[in-house]
């Protein structure tokens, strides 16, 4: 069987494939004989299985943490500052020890092997470049301390270079490089190693907000071509979204929701998340379920009718209970610019941020803002606790809408909201949950 591909193996479970391969058994044979070859390739799924950490001092930073990344994934873990992500990170890459539970690498249990045996590689926040050695030098470095061939080592540092964009710089020093260039020459370092998964933590941080758009789409476009199993902690949702596979929500230690970007929007599990995704974040007031012919909620001297099904036949069960009502900006738009019929949502416009694309207006009107547990945690995050604080117990709500450039919006006019009461949200006061398609 001249010709065909051979598939090596290195540390790490493997799995046995089938493939049906047509040879000619001889000269003149019209049609091939079709035979099973099973072959053993590395498959790179991380695996968390109830872990756990704790540190001597009884800080637990993560804590019954379930998680699998399948071969080839990119899964982003995003959460606020100190929730554990980077924990669980350092965790998988052998930086940090495992308290309990079991952490797996390809099906292999990693918890006590040291870093240099997990046949993974780490890109960090910082750079972390030898000043005085080359781009070449840099990115060559750990395939020297392995002691591999120098031809292999010029092959596979070329190769990424060439990925990466950063053959017309394997002479300079780190120095002579922008931002985004050493951040390239930190990935390419680990690109070299061609481990079985990439660790990547905060890697964007350092860089300005333009050049961190170009590099997160760069980093998206670089693991799709690799295929490699990919781990990517990040504070800022905006990555999460437009980077990831999936995006892992964590909130003090705990996993609160993992899913595709999109449903993740679309169907938060509870108000943290819903929160916690999308910018600007989610308009949060205090609202009651009324029944009737259409299912609704009274927010006081408003009634918005809910024509979402699902979330209406939910909402029955909480009829005459205090709930929070979520509202995501993009589902508001000045009624006068939107489609005939829908339930408007009148106040003052308070603050009016022209944005090119879009407006974004805060409105003042009479309802009462949510302020409960997770709502305080959200606004913390965002350094927001001093605003939140005042609105507790007020009879108006400021909340945010995003609006069409051709709005006439401006700050101290009043101003009629059309809602898309088809993407309403909703949920439990006292515990958070969503309360779409839930019970009390």
């Amino acid at each position: 069987m001249k010709g065909l591909p051979l598939l090596t193996t290195s540390a790490g479970a493997v799995s046995r494939l089938s493939l049906d391969i047509g040879v000619r058994t001889r000269p003149g044979l019209s049609a091939p004989v079709w035979a099973k070859v099973e072959v053993e390739a590395d498959l790179a799924e991380i695996t968390f299985s109830d872990v756990a950490k704790v540190y001597p001092d009884g800080t637990r930073a993560v804590s019954n943490f379930d998680l699998d990344i399948s071969d080839g994934e990119f899964v982003v873990l995003v959460g606020p500052s100190g929730c554990g992500k980077t924990t669980a990170l350092r965790m998988v890459a052998g930086l940090e020890t495992v308290t309990e539970g079991e952490i797996l690498i390809g099906g292999r249990v990693v918890n006590n092997l040291p870093p240099k045996d997990r046949d993974v590689a780490m890109v960090f926040q910082s750079y972390a470049l030898y000043p005085h050695m080359s781009v070449f030098d840099n990115m060559a470095f750990g395939l020297k301390l392995r002691k591999l061939p120098s031809a292999e080592i010029r092959a596979r540092v070329e190769r990424a270079a060439r990925l990466l964009g950063l053959d017309e710089f394997l002479d300079r020093k780190p120095r002579a490089l922008s931002g985004g260039q050493r951040q390239r020459v930190a990935m390419g370092r680990a690109i070299v190693r061609e481990p079985q998964a990439f660790l990547m933590d905060e890697p964007l941080s350092n860089l300005d907000a333009k050049l961190r758009v170009q590099m997160r789409a760069e980093i998206s476009a670089l693991q799709r071509d690799l295929g490699t199993t990919t781990v990517y902690v990040t504070h800022d949702q905006i990555e999460a979204m437009t980077m990831g596979d999936r995006v892992a929500v964590i909130r003090k230690g705990l996993l609160e929701q993992t899913a595709p970007p999109q449903e993740l929007y679309e169907r938060p599990t509870n108000l943290f998340v819903a929160g916690f995704i999308g910018s600007p974040s989610m308009n949060f007031l205090l609202a009651t379920p009324r029944s009737g012919p259409v299912v609704g909620v009274d927010l006081g001297k408003t009634q918005l009718p809910v024509h979402d099904n699902e979330l209406a036949r939910a909402l029955e069960a909480y009829e005459g209970r205090e709930i929070v009502l979520g509202i995501r900006p993009e589902d508001l738009e000045e009624a006068s610019l939107a489609e005939g019929g829908r339930p408007t949502l009148s106040g003052m416009v308070r603050v009016r941020e022209l944005l090119g694309a879009e407006v974004i207006v805060h409105v003042e009107i009479e309802a009462r803002p949510a302020v409960t547990e997770d709502v305080r945690e959200l606004a913390a995050d965002a350094g927001e606790e001093e605003t939140l604080a005042r609105k507790a117990g007020a009879a108006t709500a400021t909340i945010v809408a995003r609006l069409s450039p051709r709005t006439s919006a401006k700050p101290g006019e009043r101003i009629d909201l059309a809602v898309d009461t088809s993407s309403l949200h909703a949920f439990d006061t006292k515990t958070g949950s969503s309360i779409r398609g839930g019970t009390p």
